[in-house]
């Protein structure tokens, strides 16, 4: 029997990190946020949609998508933010649901579903979150100041674009009271290698 799990975070929170370590540990990733990539390459319909909802500044000059200024445009405006959902959720949605149909079919034991934005699709009853069963969903903590820090070090940004990002999202301290399982990544690597491994042991035992 196939467990399927939804992984999710925050900014900075270090999910991918996690499902690193789960992957490590034989379970099958599906990530939400590569599809999306594969799904926006240059020449396919959906990129054309963005570049009509968001205009021709969202490309580069080579014709690929520039996630830097389409993501300027959405983290500032809720409105433009639910727009790109609209374009996208609906299409990743299903391509994770072929991809966990396979999983199943091929008796994979622990299946992950990495969804950055699951607890908000799941609350307002859209996006990817809507489409797919979870046996569980687990939440990658860290405390939003060490988000906001990790995206200085990380990504460059100021710290007021650290915190306009982060608060962006639903608030991590929200999503980890509907989270089944929490992993708490605030502290060392080690301490949440030895999280994940007791995590997987109990999913899959």
């Amino acid at each position: 029997m196939t467990r399927v799990i939804g992984l999710s975070g925050g900014i900075g929170t270090g999910k991918s990190t996690v499902a690193g370590m789960l992957a490590r540990l034989g379970a099958v990733v599906i990530d939400a946020d590569a599809i999306v990539h594969e799904l926006q390459a240059p020449g396919t319909p959906m990129l054309a949609e963005l570049a009509a909802a968001f205009g021709a500044e969202v490309l580069r000059p080579d014709g690929s998508l520039d996630r830097a200024r389409l993501g300027e445009l959405v983290f500032r405006d809720p409105e433009a933010r639910q727009r790109l959902g609209k374009l996208v959720h609906p299409a990743v949605g299903a391509e994770m649901r072929r991809r966990l149909d396979a999983a199943r079919e091929a008796g994979v034991g622990l299946v992950v579903l990495d969804i950055p934005l699951l607890f908000e699709g799941r609350k307002a009853g859209t996006g990817s979150a809507a489409l797919l069963g979870f046996d569980a969903t687990v939440l990658v903590y860290a405390p939003e100041a060490l988000q906001i820090e990790r995206q200085l070090a990380r990504d460059g940004h100021g710290p007021d674009e650290a915190l306009r990002r982060v608060r962006s999202q639903m608030p991590i301290d929200e999503k980890r009271a509907l989270a089944d399982f929490v992993i708490d990544n605030s502290g060392s690597l080690a301490e949440t290698e030895r999280q994940v491994r007791e995590l997987y042991e109990r999913l899959v035992g």
